[in-house]
């Protein structure tokens, strides 16, 4: 397969997130073809004829009860290792926290995100923040944390290279993190419904080299407040 052809990784749980539904479409699929092919052999195989009696089953013969519990077992190994590998996903984006680099803020409004990012001295809430409406900016290979508020109602925010999609609730300040492996210009998009203004609630996260990061922190020596 061409990897050009799918959505770009550039986080660095990217690939895990996308092997693992990848591994869900490869057991689910085999399962559905393998159904759907011996449910049309036994449509076919049992046909009504001229002259055949059909027979009269109950389900409860064991001859004809292996047909289900058999591949009921062999379905059970399968969504062990989908639970498994789930488990261990989820729990490196949702329940680790690594040490981070540098840590900015995610505020979703009706209908536009404002992102705080810290000045040169890397912290959040002192007078060199730089605030922005629908871009940010974050340097690759970098580890951040993102503090997520709303400041109105339910919205999602969601970045698909990231593969990341965290609600933002009003009223609670939700902490995740990211590491950006692709620099290069992407989207950022609402994906929770929030009114009537949900289709426009875009954003752009621009990952960039250290050179180009320092470059644009020192064109914001004016941030402009919220």
């Amino acid at each position: 397969m061409n990897p050009s052809r799918f959505l770009t990784q550039a986080s660095t749980y990217a690939q895990s997130i996308d092997g693992m539904i990848m591994l869900i479409l490869l057991l689910v699929g085999f399962w559905f073809l393998l159904a759907e092919g011996i449910f049309f052999w036994l449509i076919w195989k049992f046909r009504a004829r001229p002259g055949q009696k059909s027979q009269y089953l109950t389900g409860k013969e064991k001859r004809i009860k292996r047909w289900v519990t058999i591949p009921h077992a062999l379905v059970l190994v399968c969504d062990i290792f989908i639970i498994v590998g789930s488990i261990r996903v989820w729990y490196n984006v949702k329940q680790t926290l690594p040490e981070a680099d540098s840590t900015v803020r995610v505020i979703g409004q009706q209908w536009a995100w404002t992102f705080q990012h810290p000045g040169p001295d890397n912290e959040l809430d002192t007078p060199d923040d730089i605030f922005t409406v629908d871009e940010l900016h974050v340097e690759v290979d970098k580890t951040y944390h993102f503090q997520l508020q709303s400041r109105d109602v339910l919205h999602s925010f969601s970045v698909p290279v990231f593969r990341i999609k965290q609600d933002a609730v009003p009223g609670r300040t939700i902490t995740g993190w990211f590491r950006p492996t692709t620099p290069g210009e992407y989207d950022i998009q609402c994906a929770e419904i929030c009114g009537i203004g949900h289709g426009v609630m875009s954003a752009k996260i621009f990952i960039e080299d250290a050179s180009q990061h320092a470059s644009w922190m020192a064109g914001q020596a004016s941030p402009a407040m919220p």
